[in-house]
């Protein structure tokens, strides 16, 4: 397996209170310490709770967040997060909302050209040659170009960011949340253009979103993650069809399904952890039927399993 992206001991913590000559009150970690390897010409989704630090790692991932601690790796060669131009060419961001993420005072055509000055220097002829490429595989008209951003649908404007994120040329897109703002038949256009889109140009992609129906579709492996940590990882058939933590069987059994009726898995009084007292030991002990005195020792290490999976449990639902 060649990889692609690979975290060694990736953490994010953030300061709270303190100021200019006062050291911070706390710390909230958002991410705790993450071993992750995603191999090229792969789609790893990434699903979890609001909170559970999915945007924190992307944002890290591209270098809009530095790390607290440990490293990022792109085909082998660590990252300087001190270098933005260095994660832009090998590294993209698509944003949830398609319109916000465009510069509502630039036209299209000076969207488009941004990356292409200022990552790889183009000329006028070689910048209008590369977006007439990419527009073409995005299935967008050129006429688009001199155009604004509010003139557009909702799935127009997350074709040009998509488009905006291969002009770059980087190999890795970190899709966050694509589709959430987009109607039920544009995200199938879109899921489909993204698919394309891998098939053509060697794409890897990390998916993140809260839509498990989607993410089980489109993705190759899934990292499920609760209180900034991933508890569980496998492939996608696997993690949906037989879930081994708790968590993710919580997450299966909550998704909204056509002909059956809406019913909550978990008491109306169920409280997430305070991320400024985090609990001791497994972090979802407290919403675990299966929790015993052990799970509040320690926090369960994330461990492989003989059919390749890994999860962080004291008590999988195999066991």
């Amino acid at each position: 397996m060649t990889a692609a992206l690979k975290l060694v001991n990736l953490s994010k913590t953030f300061d709270i209170g303190g100021g200019f000559f006062s050291a911070p009150r706390a710390g909230v970690r958002a991410v705790h310490p993450t071993d992750l390897t995603v191999a090229a010409g792969e789609t790893l989704g990434i699903v979890g709770e609001s909170g559970c630090g999915k945007s924190t790692l992307a944002r890290m991932l591209v270098g809009l967040l530095p790390p607290t601690t440990g490293t990022i790796e792109i085909e082998g060669a660590a990252l300087d997060t001190a270098d933005p131009a260095v994660f832009g060419k090998r590294i993209q961001y698509v944003f949830q909302d398609p319109i916000s993420s465009l510069n509502p005072r630039k036209t299209i055509r000076q969207i488009m050209e941004a990356p292409l000055k200022r990552l790889h220097g183009m000329g006028r002829a070689d910048r209008a040659a590369r977006i007439s490429e990419i527009f073409a595989s995005v299935n967008l008209r050129e006429e688009f170009l001199d155009r604004y951003p509010h003139e557009f649908s909702g799935g127009q404007a997350q074709r040009i960011g998509i488009a905006r994120a291969l002009a770059a040329a980087a190999r890795i897109l970190i899709l966050d949340e694509p589709v959430s703002a987009l109607d039920v038949s544009v995200q199938a256009q879109v899921l489909n253009l993204l698919a394309d889109l891998k098939r053509d140009f060697g794409l890897t992609y990390l998916f993140i979103t809260h839509d498990l129906s989607v993410v089980e579709a489109v993705s190759d492996r899934i990292a499920v993650l609760y209180f900034g940590s991933v508890v569980e990882l496998g492939r996608a058939e696997d993690i949906f069809r037989a879930p081994m933590h708790p968590y993710t069987k919580l997450l299966a059994d909550s998704a909204p399904v056509v002909g059956r009726a809406l019913t909550a898995p978990e008491g109306g009084e169920t409280e997430l952890p305070d991320p400024l007292n985090p609990p001791s030991g497994c972090a979802f002990r407290a919403r675990c039927p299966r929790a015993t005195a052990l799970c509040a020792s320690a926090p369960p290490p994330l461990q492989a399993r003989a059919d390749g999976r890994e999860v962080a449990c004291y008590h999988p639902l195999d066991g």
